[in-house]
């Protein structure tokens, strides 16, 4: 930065210089805007205009480039969504109503295995067993959805949350 090459100024001079309103350079501020005396308690802020358009310059490039520009009250904003959210989902593995991704992908991977063995295994034996020779559509149907409906209920009542071993993938191709 510059570092003090400018000319110092007070709040409204520096509104005059760059011909903006007071609130802007308040606004400034609080994005960060550089100062030389921090004002309060009766003492006037004092700026350096060469700082202060060097802040500008780097903020313009850094919007340009894409680089994200927040000002501290956004910062703060987004901390303290963040720290609300990670209470929140605390909260929610404490109740038991959180699961962990790779638990989540442990367990599908199960169904998924385990969907995989009965359907090309035991379901398309049995169907087979039952259909073969047959030629009436109603009962191919009956005996589908009942092997539909018994491979079903087999994978409702299975605990996909047990161990880490894999489930049975074996393919009983029959």
């Amino acid at each position: 930065m510059a570092r003090g090459k400018g000319t110092k100024v007070n709040r409204q001079q520096l509104a005059e210089v760059f011909g903006i309103s007071l609130p802007t350079v308040d606004a400034w501020r609080r994005a960060g805007c550089p100062y030389v005396v921090k004002g309060g308690s009766g003492k006037e802020w004092a700026f350096d205009t060469a700082d202060v358009a060097e802040w500008r310059e780097q903020r313009a490039r850094d919007e340009a480039a894409g680089n994200e520009v927040q000002d501290e009250a956004a910062l703060r904003k987004r901390k303290l969504i963040a720290d609300t959210k990670i209470v929140e989902l605390e909260a929610l593995a404490k109740m038991g109503e959180l699961a962990p991704v790779v638990d989540m992908e442990r367990a599908l991977t199960r169904v998924m295995a385990e969907m995989q063995s009965k359907l090309r295994g035991a379901f398309v034996s049995r169907c087979v067993s039952q259909l073969l020779g047959e030629q009436d559509e109603r009962k191919f149907k009956a005996v589908l959805l009942a092997e539909v409906d018994s491979t079903l209920e087999v994978l409702a009542g299975m605990d996909v949350t047990g161990g880490d071993e894999a489930a049975d993938g074996g393919d009983d191709d029959a």
